[in-house]
């Protein structure tokens, strides 16, 4: 770390701690850590989190643990500790679902909004193995749902406008319950031009509209049980990847589910879950509209996954326990059709998913010990079995090109194993935890077939034969919590064995014209992740709060090279005034320069910036119904500048000025 680094670290330090000097001296209880970004706009109101119309995106990013890879305006990528989407568990409501983009363009949080849901539950490493096997940690998107309370009818209507790409969001829901039954129903529609970056540059093939429909319905069977079902419709058109070599032209998907739920908080089995569901995900790729391409061409791909689990929690004596048993079974199916210039020539056509057939079963087992009220230790496991299938005879014999032998079926067992301990005294709470987690290679990792990556200009081809990725993690923190100042220290380490990444090939031939050429998935012997994060927050003179977050991370492979797609430091700054029905807010962002990036993986160093932001929001209430107003501006100072999350060093969003309003009447 450079001066600039480690004075930003002190300061913030020492400001955080001289807050923490003029607090008040009272015991306040400190729960266990849990990551809940709240979703539902009626709860946002009264939060003054981010604008209320903001994408999912958006609200994810905010996250103290989540980062977002961008390949354009629309469907970011979410990491957590530093690790992608393939190493990390993304579910919704429970539910399993995959993309079905060869280039991650599709991510599972672009096919939910946040019309949808109420929270995100996001829990580090091991700690996120509930709903399957992960190495980085999980990401719960909670759908909204009713209740079965007393006779209720609302209806709400959600505008917004954003000056920067001339963006539109109209939103409606419409919500009934009684002691019997509940219904909710909502859509929302989004439409963007192109966005400018900083200095009024438009950033071309941005643009994107999508329109999501849902509907959540139960019916009360008796006193305990009840049966809910679940159908969410999502799709999105015209979708510009200005970091990408291809647009999308439809990504839809359909997500469906039914459930039986039983509760009794007076027994020892408080709650069971049963869950069957299916999703069906179908994605377009295309270059049509692309000015210059040596050659065009189509990549379609198909998702389908059919799946349940049943839940159960069971509480005795100093015991709070949670099962899940799960199943799901995945058919992921993508090809290309190159179309020549010459009519006279042949279309080539390839299976870039060969539809590989996915059967995942496992077990997840948690308990929470309670020694006394100041100390808890939580044991979680899960064990899974995976079977894998070639389903495709064209797609077995293109990968017998490179692996003469490969047979169409592999199985592969999947362990996750961790334990923390949680130690709280008066205002203080000290966490240490160890876990143990594998992954399978994900479809492109072990069956790709010539997927062009933009990021380092290579063809990548899969690799069926690769081990398990494995994942020693060690991760510890200390909180310190008061009615006015709250301070957290947290530290993460990952060493993880047969660390799955592509390595250069030069026996192999490109297939994409302009590719520097071939690499292959491989493992190298281990590499290792190290994040660390101090925040703080501090409430002050009534109806000021002050948040600080500041952020620092290393990836380093075995021959002491650098990671790809590694946070360097980072902070964020924000001071909230809250008043009667008046909410405001000021803050800034921003990142030192990157000099820990990966050149063999198409990094290259990305400037530090500082960016700065102002909102402020008032409710309006007449009797029952509510009115409420929230406007802002977005990098107030137009600056131009680009993440090392930015794919291709695409540049964010200059100036923005938007405007949500939100009717609910009841």
């Amino acid at each position: 770390m450079n001066h600039f680094q480690i004075g930003l670290i002190f300061s913030l330090f020492f400001v955080t701690m001289t807050f923490s000097q003029n607090s008040e001296q009272d015991t306040t209880k400190i729960v266990q850590l849990k990551e809940v970004i709240i979703v539902n706009r009626e709860i946002l109101n009264n939060k003054n989190q981010v604008k209320p119309l903001a994408s999912l995106d958006e609200y994810l990013e905010k996250s103290n643990k989540i980062t977002m890879i961008k390949r354009g305006n629309y469907a970011w990528e979410p990491a957590i500790n530093n690790m992608v989407s393939d190493r990390i568990s993304v579910t919704i409501d429970g539910m399993q679902i995959f993309g079905a983009c060869t280039d991650k363009m599709d991510p599972i949080t672009s096919y939910v909004d946040v019309s949808n849901l109420s929270e995100v539950h996001v829990k580090s490493g091991q700690q996120g193995a509930e709903n399957g096997s992960t190495i980085g940690g999980g990401i719960d998107l909670k759908l909204q749902k009713g209740d079965f309370k007393d006779e209720k009818l609302s209806a709400g209507l959600d505008l917004g406008y954003e000056t920067n790409g001339n963006a539109k969001i109209v939103s409606s829901e419409l919500n009934f319950s009684n002691t019997k039954y509940f219904i909710n129903v909502d859509a929302i529609y989004r439409k963007s031009d192109n966005y400018k970056a900083g200095g009024n540059k438009e950033v071309d093939f941005s643009q994107f509209e999508k329109y999501n429909v849902s509907m959540v319905a139960g019916a009360k069977l008796n006193k305990k049980g009840a049966i809910i079902g679940t159908v969410i419709f999502d799709e999105a058109t015209n979708i510009g990847y200005p970091a990408l070599t291809m647009d999308v032209s439809s990504a839809k998907a359909l997500i469906t589910s039914v459930s039986y739920q039983h509760t009794n908080e007076h027994a020892n089995l408080s709650e069971w879950e049963t869950k069957f569901y299916m999703n069906t995900i179908t994605h377009v790729m295309d270059d049509t509209k692309r000015p210059t391409v040596p050659i065009h061409m189509d990549m379609p791909g198909w998702s389908d996954t059919y799946g349940f689990y049943s839940k159960l929690k069971f509480k005795k004596s100093k015991h709070n326990m949670l099962f899940n048993a799960n199943a799901y079974y995945n058919k992921s199916l993508a090809e290309m059709t190159m179309y020549p210039n010459d009519p006279n020539e042949n279309e080539m056509f390839m299976l870039t998913w060969p539809d590989v057939r996915t059967f995942y079963s496992g077990i997840y087992g948690e308990d929470s010990y309670s020694f006394n009220k100041n100390s808890q230790l939580k044991i979680t496991t899960r064990i899974g079995f995976q079977n894998e299938t070639i389903a495709d005879n064209f797609g077995l014999n293109s990968l017998r090109i490179f692996y003469p032998n490969l047979n169409d079926n592999q199985q592969r067992f999947l362990v996750n194993i961790s334990s923390q301990y949680q130690y709280q005294i008066d205002k203080f709470q000290f966490l240490g935890s160890v876990g143990y987690g594998e992954r399978a290679p994900s479809v492109t990792e072990a069956y790709g077939f010539y997927l062009f990556n933009s990021f380092d200009n290579y063809d990548y081809i899969g690799n069926p034969y690769l081990n398990n990725e494995k994942s020693l993690e060690f991760n510890s923190a200390v909180n310190y919590a008061s009615n006015k100042f709250n301070l957290g220290l947290e530290a993460s380490y990952f060493y993880i064995s047969d660390y799955i990444i592509g390595k250069l090939n030069p026996n192999y031939d490109r297939m994409t014209i302009g590719a520097d050429g071939v690499k292959v998935y491989s493992s190298l012997d281990y590499a290792t992740i190290f994040n660390t994060n101090l925040s703080g927050e501090y409430k002050f003179a009534h109806a000021f709060i002050l948040e600080g977050l500041l952020g620092y991370s290393v990836g380093i492979s075995n021959d002491k090279s650098n990671l790809p797609l590694i946070s360097p430091l980072n902070y964020k700054v924000a001071l909230h005034y809250k008043k009667n029905l008046l909410d405001a807010e000021l803050g800034m962002s921003g990142a030192a320069k990157q000099y820990n990036y990966s050149s063999d993986y198409g990094e290259d160093e990305t400037n530090a910036y500082n960016i700065f932001n102002a909102s402020a929001s008032y409710n309006f209430y007449k009797g029952n119904n509510n009115f409420f107003v929230k406007s802002g501006i977005e990098n107030i100072f137009d600056k131009y500048y680009s993440t090392y999350a930015d794919w291709k060093n695409i540049p964010r969003m200059g100036r923005n000025i938007y405007v949500n309003l939100s009717y609910v009447i009841k």
